[in-house]
């Protein structure tokens, strides 16, 4: 539908418009869309010709680790389409095409995933869904072989695993759609009232919490959880929509989050965020085509640390 395609390339646009308010923003695309793209964008973007096939800059870009040193690298997720779902011939080679731009080295140890099924405290300690990597369509060690590689690529010393819920959506249950590290040891995640009945999403959503409630850190403390509600009323009614409080992107002096249309949830939303993030404003966006494609602002998005 090119009227929805429109849509949604507008609302790329409004979320790379905002972030380069706070910080340089970077946009990948083939070269034959650049002169259409940069109708909806700010001239401050910088646009490089790396072709993509999909918008899931969090999935198939480069993953930036640093050594102690603070000399950066791209550690490759060697995505494949979340399991094999969906093409990935261009999308696949972002993290490399990025690295050899940046004169990078490319770390890549084998796993095969994406880094919006992992959150990472910084100082050791991880939080996935076994669903999306330890799952076949991805990865065909044992759990422990592949917790081990996951650990490298990140340089973590510990994950905190959850099932999650596999087939239920193309990423088999990213966690960053549910639960966030704002700092380490402090989880911000997403709750629904209660579990309802045939809704397996609900059920996920408490397993995860009672798991990660009854959890430590890298370093043996425990963990912290600060839970929102999701919002119950939102302008889009699909069974596809994510809507996401907690997928937010955190840039230089901001937090870039979705609202939907709920008064009263988004502005609880908003509040806690901010209260979270002190000295960042909270930037609200309508991201309602984002949604509608499954993801949030955090999905679109994928920051490079300074060096």
């Amino acid at each position: 539908d090119p009227v929805f395609l429109e849509m949604l390339q507008q609302t790329i646009a409004d979320i790379a418009n905002t972030i380069v308010q706070f910080e340089p923003v970077i946009m990948l695309m083939g070269g034959q869309i650049e002169k259409q793209a940069r109708r909806k964008l700010s001239e401050a973007i910088e646009i490089w010709n790396i072709p993509t096939e999909d918008l899931w800059c969090r999935d198939s870009g480069p993953v930036f680790v640093k050594n102690n040193a603070g000399k950066l690298a791209v550690s490759q997720f060697n995505f494949n389409g979340w399991g094999n779902k969906q093409v990935h011939e261009y999308d696949g080679k972002i993290a490399g095409r990025v690295a050899e731009r940046l004169g990078l080295d490319v770390l890549d140890n084998g796993l095969v995933g994406e880094a919006g099924g992992v959150e990472f405290d910084g100082k050791g300690t991880l939080i996935a869904h076994e669903s999306s990597w330890v799952n076949i369509n991805r990865n065909k060690g044992s759990k422990s072989e592949i917790e081990k590689l996951l650990l490298e690529a990140v340089g973590g010393r510990k994950v905190i695993w959850a099932p999650g819920l596999a087939g239920a959506d193309i990423t088999d249950y990213h966690i960053d759609s549910l639960a966030r590290f704002i700092s380490p040891g402090k989880v911000l995640i997403q709750m629904p009232d209660k579990v309802i009945s045939g809704d397996p999403w609900s059920a996920s959503a408490f397993e995860t919490y009672n798991i990660l409630k009854n959890s430590t850190d890298a370093d043996g403390q425990k963990l912290q959880l600060v839970a929102i509600p999701e919002p119950t009323i939102t302008r889009v009614t699909s069974n596809e929509f994510v809507a996401s409080y907690v997928n937010y992107y955190i840039c230089n002096g901001a937090i870039i989050a979705a609202e939907y249309g709920d008064r009263e949830k988004d502005e609880e939303a908003e509040k806690s965020l901010a209260e979270l993030y002190p000295g960042r404003q909270v930037v609200m966006l309508n991201i309602d085509p984002v949604g509608e494609v499954g993801g949030g602002v955090h999905c679109t998005t994928q920051q490079q640390p300074s060096a």
